[in-house]
């Protein structure tokens, strides 16, 4: 008998945003194991534990194989053909009684981390047409690219730390050494902090916890949660009132400095010290280090976003670098050029200052539109006010876990006369659905970064070929949106339905790019590159195309050793495109190309920053954490990650305890306006008093669900807490952190009756 045939395949990780290279070694179309790929050029070996799970993901009996409709409370496999039927006629009795906005979109955070969805889901969205979109991103991210939108000219223009070669680092509401670099792609954030320390730098933590990365920084602050913005006024404050301001390079590039310097008179750090719980002396020093640092960077993320002043604290954090001489610059923040895709790479300005936001509001909420989407705080509240909305598409997505007041979605949900999921789980939202479509495992197709190579502190390319095949009558996923795109389109394709919107999807593409003056390709005849790509169909010739047209591209024919797919399939653990470089002022789009560093929304919210000084936080609020065996609520299903002790508990300052009678193991009510859970807590002084946390994305335990492993570590759902009425007033985005909360020590007998009569 022969010995089976063993093989070595190199990939990126799909699970977050770190982007580690792995090394996964099969055999007889099974994984044997996954280690970090020691010859990737970015992540250099490191792997977290998220990376190592890919073999039980792959591997997991609940996800589902095959397409299912549900009848009542059952659930029936059947073919792609009855799935598909069954969505037309669903989807097209809502859209033929109610128009195109008939239909709701939800995105989930796992789309951004698939080739596939990240260019197909717009194909579908422009042909729904539908104004009734929603994603994860208002739960988390919109605040900076809102900013990004109008101080840079575009939403994907955000200023990167260049964590390799900066001397001094300040975090704020961020914990990288748990997510990995959140908006910040930086695979073994723990090495490159080291490291940063190692060559003489600093590393400075503002964060209401004493999280990991700020047990591993060399000096760590609490802060009042919420007041992310007063300590960054207060900062912004020093440096103009102590003639620290240097703007460096970016002097004759930027916009409204004068207006800056009046606003922040009113925020002096003895004003301010009160109310984010920072003395005035140490904001003061902190100013003076990060200005007179020889390099410096300022990065926050979901602490200072998922607050009421999100988009103000995106906004300020930013216009600390800029005002620190630290903008676009070796050691700074600068602006990655990615290989394919750039939305800031030849790309035309703005003809006049406006931006893609408020264009128009949701009907119910009256909340406005930003970059496309509504906010998903809303979303409950626009399917229960409206008559016309009555049907929902959700891809990746769990709603029902991941936003604010989850069991007034829930409700809602349960109202609507037809959903379809895209997805490969049985889960909390997805239980709604009339029809689930189901996706290949990660494995099962190829992979590339486009959106997180725009937020890389190095500028990288790596092409990722699938592991396995895609097993016997299994859709890959661009088929299975190009099909919904055919079925919302209000047309009949045949059999050939994907084939010609892929083409003609395509074709548009290419048409677009060749009249674009500024493209490397402009004029050039559209037939000719068509069948230069033809080589290939669905994401990959697409990638192949924008590859091809990008900063490193061949720009066919024009560039002699110039970056193709066929060139990145020969490089199978990715290609090092350098350090990332000054970009200003090409990559600036704003109508003036300039730096607009006092946009007209944001200001106006400054007043009501002025307006909630004085407030008292009293009382216990409520925060996140994140976990690095986690990723929102999608991982939970995988037994190496949830195992061992329960990570889903309360953490509680001592004092917090013993003022309210606990000790640790005991079980909570814990109540907020809209809702309370039943969680027992962990006693510990990493928290600051008066706060306490729960971890993002738990609560699975619901029975009509598919998800064996992850009922047994149930956890809680934070957002049965998280009030959809409190919201950041700019963005729309979700405030999970901040939460006012009580707590009632609950009995041992009364816990399992508490937990049935509030899930």
């Amino acid at each position: 008998m022969s010995a089976s045939l063993k093989e070595v395949h190199y990939r990126t990780c799909p699970l977050c945003e770190a982007t580690c290279g792995l090394e996964i070694q099969t055999e007889e179309n099974r994984v044997v194991s996954i280690r970090g790929n020691k010859l990737d050029p970015f992540s250099k070996g490191y792997l977290c534990p998220k990376g190592y799970s890919l073999k039980e993901l792959h591997e997991d009996p609940d996800r589902i194989r095959k397409p299912m409709i549900r009848n009542g409370d059952e659930w029936k496999e059947v073919s792609w053909h009855e799935a598909f039927q069954a969505v037309r006629q669903g989807l097209g009795q809502v859209m033929k009684k109610h128009g195109r906005d008939g239909v709701g979109v939800y995105l989930g955070n796992p789309n951004v981390h698939n080739l596939a969805g990240l260019l197909y889901v717009p194909i579908f969205l422009k042909a729904l047409g539908s104004r009734y979109r929603f994603s994860a991103s208002t739960m988390d991210q919109i605040p900076k690219q809102l900013t990004a939108e109008m101080m840079y000219g575009g939403d994907f223009s955000i200023p990167i730390p260049d964590i390799d070669r900066t001397d001094y680092f300040l975090i704020i509401g961020a914990n990288p050494l748990v997510s990995n670099g959140s908006m910040m792609t930086a695979p073994n954030m723990r090495g490159r902090l080291a490291s940063l320390r190692e060559r003489g730098g600093k590393v400075v933590v503002i964060d209401p916890v004493k999280t990991q990365t700020a047990k591993a920084a060399d000096a760590h602050y609490s802060i009042n949660p919420g007041t992310d913005a007063y300590f960054l006024f207060g900062m912004l404050h020093t440096i103009f009132d102590e003639g620290l301001v240097n703007l460096g390079k970016a002097e004759h590039h930027v916009n409204g400095l004068a207006e800056i310097a009046s606003l922040v008179k009113s925020f002096a750090p003895e004003v301010v010290e009160a109310r984010c719980g920072i003395a005035a002396s140490v904001i003061r020093t902190l100013a003076r280090d990060l200005a007179n640092a020889k390099s410096a960077a300022v990065y926050g993320r979901m602490g200072v976003s998922t607050q009421e002043f999100g988009t103000i604290n995106s906004w300020l954090i930013d216009l600390l670098n800029i005002v620190t001489g630290n903008f676009d610059r070796e050691g700074g923040v600068l602006f990655p050029k990615p290989a394919a895709g750039g939305r800031n790479v030849g790309k035309a300005r703005r003809k006049e200052e406006t931006y893609r936001y408020a264009r128009f509001h949701g009907p119910a909420s009256g909340l406005p539109e930003v970059l496309g989407e509504l906010p998903v705080a809303s979303m409950a509240e626009e399917i229960e006010q409206s008559e016309q909305l009555r049907a929902f598409v959700t891809v990746a997505g769990n709603p029902v876990l991941s936003s604010p007041n989850g069991k007034r979605l829930q409700n809602a949900l349960e109202t609507l006369d037809f959903i379809v999921s895209v997805d490969c789980y049985l889960n909390e939202t997805t239980r709604h659905a009339n029809v689930i479509l189901p996706v290949p495992s990660p494995l099962e197709r190829s992979h590339y970064d486009l959106s997180f190579y725009h937020l890389s502190v190095r500028n990288i390319a790596h092409y990722s070929k699938p592991v396995f095949e895609l097993p016997l009558e299994q859709l890959d996923e661009w088929e299975i949106l190009l099909q919904l795109t055919e079925i919302v389109s209000g047309q009949e394709l045949g059999e050939n339905a994907v084939e010609l919107l892929d083409n003609y999807s395509v074709s548009k593409l290419v048409e677009a790019e060749i009249k674009n003056t500024l493209s490397p390709t402009y004029g050039f005849d559209s037939k000719k590159i068509l069948h230069e790509i033809s080589r290939y169909a669905g994401p990959e010739r697409m990638l192949d195309f924008l590859v091809r047209v990008g900063p490193y591209g061949d720009h066919f024919g024009k560039v002699e050793d110039g970056l193709t797919l066929e060139k990145l399939k020969k490089h199978p653990h990715g290609i090092d495109l350098g350090a990332l470089e000054p970009r200003v002022p090409e990559v600036l789009l704003t109508a003036s190309s300039k730096v607009e560093l006092a946009p007209g929304p944001i200001i106006k919210d400054v007043k009501r920053v002025l307006g909630k000084l004085n407030c008292d936080q009293g009382g216990l609020v409520l925060i996140g954490r994140r976990d690095l065996r986690s990723n929102n609520s999608w991982m939970h299903n995988v037994d190496v990650l949830v195992k061992g002790k329960d990570r889903c508990t309360l953490m509680i300052h001592p004092d917090d305890a013993k003022n309210n009678g606990l000790n640790g193991g005991d079980v909570v009510k814990v109540s907020s306006r809209v809702g309370s859970i039943v969680v027992p807590i962990e006693v510990t002084e990493e928290m600051k008093t008066g706060v306490v946390s729960l971890p993002h994305g738990w609560g699975h335990q619901f029975a009509n669900t598919k998800l064996e492993i992850a009922k047994r570590h149930a956890g809680v759902n934070a957002n049965l807490l998280t009030d959809e009425q409190v919201i950041d007033a700019v963005s729309g985005n979700a405030v999970l952190n901040g939460i006012p909360v009580t707590l009632e020590k609950v009995s041992k007998q009364k816990e399992a009756h508490l937990e049935k009569i509030i899930q």
